[in-house]
Formats: structure tokens, C-alpha cells, sequence
């Protein structure tokens, strides 16, 4: 079978739904020509991370306008890095064992699990029930003597105040890192989350904004800190760094393609990945309108529905900020918190899937007291309330036409009917 018969096949098979949802949480972003450029890589048959990845960081730093991009094989392996560069020796004042990390207590596992893993020690913070953001006023309470970084997570494409947190943040000298993996493109008065901290990750999972399938970036501010995550995520290698040819004189009894300098781990991308996502984040701003526009129709078309009866309340947009939606983030009435698993059962029955805010208040999850992580989840009233109420549903990257906003309205009253 031709190579030219076999992507007909595959685009032609491919373009069937595969999820009984008409409204999933995730839905393909790729367009064919995304795929295209991805299938080029492999024709070329140079896929290793290599100069298209390049490409990639230098377009990403460019256009979002952040100092140093490094592409990765994850989101979550971007916040290790992150932290990992934070403790790593080779880093002036380097964070030592002990030393705390804040960290939002809705937040995602691999948002957490690098503090835990590098020695260092997390401190819970509450959040706002009106954003799902972190509690400045909380936040305040939690700064000690020895807080020294902050792990921030933009929750859903939406942020805290930034202007407020940095003042607070700055005046501690506070490090922040900028868990951007599910914000990517949005704006706090003009600027772009992920270019407030000396870090920050981003996402390129299936289900997010835009995609590689899988992959992410980690941003820096310094050269140096660059460097240091460079050859953490190629095995501790001397290579592609800015001062590699010192480090190479330094070390001449030591073949220089396989100079080690570092620890280390493989979080490298690939050439296919670079070229998928390079292709899919060109069209980041038509996307993130488009959410919006989504976003906004289904909120209208419910409000003004004769049977909506404040059902849920819908998660604010945070003043100055221009969102970069994820989903549509919803809190449940309370009223009807003792039926909330049939109404969930009954929106992914009749097509509506949904899932909880991120996972929740991280504190209620068992691998923690495993883990002998010693706080108390009764001590954050906000972040239960959105573990008890808060969900999201998806919202598509492609434009809804209004029979598809109509049965979305109609799935969604019928899901309360009798209740």
C-alpha cells in the first residue's frame, strides 16, 4: 500500500468521533496540516530533538515574549525541572532541604509532587471560590521566615490579581514559578501569564489549548538558570549550552560528546512534537477567541432559558484579565449537593462529560497521608467548597453553531429535571 493511500485511510478514519460525548472534554485541535508537518519530520527521518525544536523555543519566546524557552517532553516534567533548578549547586543561593514552597491546595499532582521530591517543603494555601485561584489574604498568612519560592498555578485559564501578588511576593523576595499548563495565552493587563516568575511550564497535552499530543516548555529569565535546565533535561549533558566550549577546555581528558556536568534526566522532546505543536500554537489566538466565543454563547443561552433557575454559578473572570478559557468552569448549588453524583452521572449520560476542578483540594487525596504530608484539609474552606461543588465541562476549539449551543442547553436542563 502507497505511503499517499495509507494518510488518506488514517485522516479519513481519524475524522470519526471517538467519544459518545457530543460535548467532550477534549476534542482534536489538529487540523490536517498540523499533522502534515509532523508526517515531514518523519519522512526526513531525522525525529530526535534537533533543530526544529529550536525553531519552536525561539518562536514560542518571541511571541509570548518570554526571556529563555526550553521545550520539553511534558508540562509536568517542565515544573520538575523548575523545581529541580531551584535546589540544583550549580545555581547561586540554591534552595536547601527544608526550605518551603507555597503552593495553591487545588492544584494538580505534578504541580506538588516536585517540592516533595526535591527536599523541600510544601505549604497549603486556600484559594477564591469566585476565580478558583489562589487567596492573596491566605497567601499573606502563609509567608514565613522560611518561604522561598512560590509554585502558582493559573487554575483553568484564569489567574489571581498578579499585580497584587507580585507586590506581596516581591517585598518577601519571593521566587515565583508560573504553572501555566492549562493558561497558556492569556493576559493580566497586556502581559502574558508565565512571564511574571523567574519560571514557568506549559502544556501541549492532547486536551489543552493547543497540542503536540504530548510536550510542554519551561521558561527562565536568566541564561544561566537555561543552562542549568538545558542539561537537566538531556542526562547532566554539556551540550547546547551557552558556555559549553569552556566547560569542553576544562574537561579535555573527556571525550566532549559525552561530557557530563550535571544529574540529570531525559525530558527531551522530539523533532515531531516540535513540528506538531510549532504548527498548532500559530493558531493559539484563534483558539483562545474562539473559547471565549463559546464560552459566552453557552453561558447566555443557559441564563436565558426559561427553566434556568442559578442551577450553577460560573466561575469569574478575573478584572484586567483577558482568559485563555480551558473549559467552562461551573459551582453547583448547594441545594443540590446531595444529588450532585446523579446530576453528573446524567450530563455524561446524555452527552456532556465533566470532571472535578483540577483534582480538587489536593489535601482530601490518599497519596498525601501516605506521604506523611501534615496538613489539614478541614483548614480550607474555599478549596473543599470547590471539591464538593466545582466542576468543568469542555468548550472546543472550533466555533459552536447554534443547534450544537441548543442541545447543549437542552442536555443540561434535562440533567436537573425532577431534582
Amino acid at each position: 500500500m502507497s505511503l499517499k493511500l495509507i494518510l488518506k485511510k488514517s485522516f479519513k478514519k481519524n475524522s470519526v468521533q471517538r467519544s459518545h460525548h457530543k460535548f467532550p472534554l477534549k476534542e482534536s485541535t489538529f487540523r490536517d496540516n498540523d499533522l502534515i508537518e509532523g508526517i515531514k519530520v518523519i519522512l526526513s527521518k531525522n525525529m530526535t530533538m534537533s533543530d526544529i525544536t529550536k525553531k519552536f523555543e525561539n518562536l514560542f519566546s518571541r511571541s509570548l515574549k518570554t526571556s529563555y524557552s526550553t521545550m520539553v517532553n511534558s508540562g509536568s516534567s517542565a515544573n520538575l525541572l523548575a523545581i529541580q533548578c531551584l535546589i540544583n549547586p550549580y545555581r547561586k543561593n540554591s534552595l536547601k532541604k527544608g526550605d518551603e514552597v507555597l503552593i495553591p491546595a487545588v492544584c494538580w499532582p505534578t504541580s506538588f509532587w516536585p517540592i516533595v521530591q526535591s527536599g523541600l517543603k510544601p505549604i497549603f494555601v486556600d484559594v477564591e471560590k469566585e476565580t478558583f485561584n489562589i487567596c492573596l489574604k491566605d497567601l499573606k498568612k502563609k509567608i514565613s521566615k522560611k518561604t522561598k519560592a512560590l509554585m502558582l498555578v493559573h487554575v483553568l485559564g484564569n489567574s489571581p490579581d498578579m499585580q497584587k501578588l507580585m507586590n506581596i511576593i516581591n517585598k518577601k523576595k519571593i521566587i515565583l514559578i508560573e504553572d501555566t499548563c492549562e493558561s497558556i495565552g492569556a493576559k493580566f493587563k497586556g502581559k502574558y501569564l508565565g512571564t511574571f516568575g523567574q519560571f514557568s511550564s506549559f502544556s501541549f497535552y492532547y486536551s489543552h489549548q493547543i497540542s503536540s499530543v504530548y510536550g510542554g516548555m519551561i521558561s527562565c529569565k536568566t541564561r544561566t538558570d537555561q543552562d542549568i535546565i538545558k542539561s537537566l533535561r538531556s542526562h547532566g549533558w554539556a551540550r547546547d549550552l551557552s558556555n559549553q566550549k569552556n566547560i569542553e577546555k576544562k574537561n579535555k581528558n573527556i571525550n566532549k560528546k559525552f561530557l557530563f556536568i550535571n544529574s540529570g534526566f531525559n525530558f527531551r522532546p522530539t523533532d515531531i512534537q516540535a513540528a506538531i505543536g510549532m504548527s498548532q500554537f500559530k493558531s493559539l489566538q484563534n483558539f483562545i477567541k474562539i473559547r471565549i466565543i463559546n464560552r459566552n454563547k453557552i453561558i447566555k443561552s443557559l441564563k436565558n432559558d426559561p427553566r434556568w433557575n442559578s442551577q450553577v454559578k460560573f466561575v469569574d473572570t478575573r478584572k484586567h484579565l483577558k482568559p485563555s478559557w480551558f473549559g467552562l468552569s461551573m459551582l453547583l448549588n448547594k441545594k443540590f449537593k446531595e444529588k450532585k453524583k446523579l446530576i453528573f452521572l446524567r450530563l455524561d449520560k446524555y452527552g456532556i462529560e465533566n470532571r472535578p476542578i483540577i483534582s480538587g483540594n489536593f489535601l482530601k487525596q490518599p497519596a498525601l497521608k501516605k506521604y506523611k504530608i501534615r496538613q489539614t484539609s478541614s483548614n480550607f474552606p474555599n478549596a473543599n467548597y470547590i471539591h464538593e461543588l466545582g466542576f468543568f465541562v469542555g468548550i472546543k476549539s472550533t466555533n459552536l453553531t447554534s443547534k450544537q449551543i441548543s442541545r447543549f442547553t437542552n442536555t443540561f436542563f434535562k440533567s436537573f429535571e425532577d431534582l
